[in-house]
C-alpha cells in the first residue's frame, strides 16, 4: 500500500514538471497573423486597447503544426556564433557623441522618408507577430526576402517557414525582449516603406512586469544596399538587468537553414530541423540612450554566376561551383537541402571550370541542356546524389527530346522515307500503264480490261463532306456518306 502511494505521488510530480516545462516552452511562442486577418481588424484598434489575446496561440497556421519541426545546432559544434567573423557582415558601434548616430536615426514624423503605418494589431497584443510585403528585394546574408515577420518583441523574423519558436533563429533583433505593446495606449508598433528603406520603429512600449521601469523606444532599417541599422533613443534600463526566463534577450542577427529528413517515429512523415550557421551578437553594454549599430554587408557566394567568378573571386572564401544547379555556394546557406541531394560537395571536389567547359562542349551549342526530371536518386554518405541513369532533357525552340529515344526517332524517319518512296514508284507506275492504254486501245490487255468493266467495275458518287472528323456509329450501320450505284 505504502509502495503504491509513493509511486502515485512519483507519477504526480513527474506530471508537474512536464507541465510546468511544457508552459514555460509556450510562453515563448509567438502567434503569427495573416494580413488579411490584421486588415479586418485595424479598425477596431482602439476597442481592444487595453485587451490582450488570449487566443493567440489557437490562431497558428494549420500548415505550421503539420509534421515535425525541431530547431537544432550543427553537428560537431560546426554553429559560428562570432561578433565579427568577417564573413557575413561587418559592423560599428556609435555613442551619444558620434554624429552618426543621429544620421541613421530614420524620423517618422518626417513625410518625406514615406508613409508611416501604425500597426493596429501589433501595437494592442503580447507575443504577436505579423508577415508584411517589401516593396524591393532586401539581401539577408546573400539571400533576397521579399517578406518578413514584425513581432511585438522588438525583432523581426526572416525566415520562410513560420513556426511558433521566432526567438531562435533567422531574426533581426534590434532588442529582442518581453515587450507588451498592449499595457499602454502611447505603446505603438509602426513602419514605413518608401522603396528604399523598410523601417520599423518599436515606441514607447513597455517590459512585461517591470512597466514601472520606463518606455523603451527604438528602430531598426532595413535598406535595399543590405545595409541594416539599430537606433535607440529611450533605453530607461540597462539590458544587462533584464531576466530572459520568459522571453530571450537578444541584439544582433541570425540565420541558418532547413533539412529535412525521414521521421524517427514514422517511415512515411518527414522531419524538418532548422539549424542555425551563423549569428552575430552585439555587445549590450553599448545599447544606451542615442546608441546605434551599422550593419555592412560582405559578398558571398552565393552572388556569384559563373565558375570562374565563383572560384577565382578574391572577395569571398570558400565557395565550390555546383554545375548541376548552376550555383556558387560554400554549403552553408538556406540552399543547404538541394546542396545535399544533388551532392555538390562530391561533384565540385578537385573539379575545375575547364571540367565543366568540356563536359558542355560535347553538346551542340545550339541546344541549350535543361535538367527536367530526374528519375533516380540514390543516397550515398547520408546524403542524396543524382544517379547516372537520370535522363537528361534538352530543349530545341518547341521540340523537347531525350537521349533515350534518339534512335528510334531516327528509324522512325527512315520507315517514313521509304513509304514515300514507295507511294512515288506505284504511282508512277499506274501513270505508265495508263498511258500505255491510252495510246494502244486495240492491244489484247486494254481490250480485256475494258470487256471485263461493265459486270466488275461499280462506280461511287460521294456526297459532300464536311472537313474534320465526325462521330462513327457502332457495328450494323451502313456508312451515310458513301452510296453504292448499279452498273453503268
Amino acid at each position: 500500500m505504502c509502495f503504491s502511494l509513493v509511486m502515485l505521488l512519483l507519477c504526480l510530480s513527474q506530471t508537474e514538471m512536464a507541465r510546468v516545462w511544457t508552459q514555460q516552452q509556450r510562453d515563448n511562442w509567438y502567434s503569427v497573423i495573416s494580413q488579411q486577418h490584421e486588415r479586418s481588424t485595424i479598425d477596431d484598434s482602439h476597442a481592444h486597447r487595453t485587451r490582450r489575446s488570449s487566443s493567440g496561440h489557437a490562431r497558428i497556421s494549420r500548415a505550421v503544426l503539420g509534421g515535425e519541426l525541431t530547431i537544432d545546432t550543427l553537428p560537431d559544434n560546426k554553429t559560428r556564433v562570432v561578433e565579427d567573423s568577417r564573413k557575413y557582415y561587418t559592423w560599428r558601434s556609435f555613442g551619444p557623441e558620434d554624429h552618426r548616430t543621429q544620421e541613421l536615426w530614420v524620423d517618422m514624423s518626417d513625410i518625406r522618408h514615406g508613409q508611416v503605418r501604425v500597426h493596429g494589431i501589433l501595437s494592442n497584443s503580447y507575443k504577436q507577430a505579423v508577415r508584411v510585403a517589401l516593396s524591393f528585394d532586401f539581401p539577408f546574408y546573400g539571400h533576397y526576402l521579399r517578406q518578413i515577420t514584425i513581432a511585438t518583441g522588438g525583432f523581426i523574423f526572416t525566415g520562410d517557414v513560420t513556426h511558433r519558436m521566432l526567438t531562435a533563429t533567422q531574426y533581426i533583433a534590434p532588442l529582442m525582449a518581453n515587450f507588451d505593446p498592449s499595457y499602454s495606449k502611447e505603446s505603438t508598433v509602426q513602419y514605413l516603406d518608401n522603396g528604399e528603406v523598410f523601417v520599423v520603429q518599436w515606441e514607447q512600449v513597455r517590459l512585461l512586469g517591470k512597466e514601472s521601469e520606463g518606455a523603451f523606444t527604438f528602430q531598426t532599417a532595413l535598406y535595399k544596399t543590405g545595409v541594416i541599422t539599430f537606433s535607440y533613443r529611450d533605453i530607461p534600463l540597462s539590458l544587462d538587468v533584464i531576466s530572459s526566463a520568459q522571453h530571450p534577450v537578444k541584439v544582433g542577427l541570425s540565420d541558418a537553414f532547413m533539412v529535412t529528413s525521414p521521421s524517427s517515429q514514422s517511415q512515411d512523415a518527414q522531419q524538418r530541423t532548422i539549424y542555425e550557421y551563423h549569428r552575430a551578437e552585439i555587445n549590450t553594454t553599448k545599447i544606451t540612450n542615442y546608441s546605434a549599430v551599422e550593419f555592412t554587408p560582405l559578398p558571398t557566394c552565393l552572388q556569384h554566376d559563373s565558375c570562374e567568378l565563383c572560384l577565382s573571386s578574391n572577395q569571398t572564401s570558400g565557395c565550390s561551383w555546383c554545375n548541376v544547379l548552376q550555383r556558387c555556394s560554400d554549403g552553408m546557406d538556406r540552399h543547404r537541402q538541394e546542396w545535399l541531394d544533388y551532392a555538390c560537395s562530391e561533384e565540385s571536389k578537385d573539379a575545375t571550370c575547364d571540367d565543366y567547359s568540356m563536359g558542355d562542349s560535347a553538346i551542340d551549342p545550339s541546344i541549350t541542356p535543361e535538367i527536367e526530371d530526374v528519375t533516380s536518386l540514390t543516397t550515398q554518405n547520408g546524403c542524396e546524389t543524382d544517379d547516372y541513369t537520370k535522363h537528361h532533357i534538352f530543349n530545341t525552340g518547341s521540340d523537347v527530346k531525350t537521349d533515350s529515344t534518339t534512335k528510334t526517332e531516327g528509324l522512325a524517319n527512315t520507315g517514313v522515307i521509304a513509304g514515300v518512296a514507295a507511294a512515288l514508284v506505284l504511282l508512277l507506275a499506274l501513270i505508265v500503264v495508263a498511258l500505255y492504254i491510252n495510246y494502244h486501245p486495240t492491244a489484247a490487255s486494254p481490250l480485256y480490261l475494258i470487256q471485263r468493266r461493265k459486270h466488275y467495275w461499280p462506280s461511287f458518287k460521294f456526297q459532300k463532306q464536311q472537313s474534320g472528323y465526325t462521330e462513327v456509329e457502332g457495328e450494323g450501320h451502313e456508312k451515310d456518306s458513301i452510296v453504292e450505284a448499279g452498273p453503268c
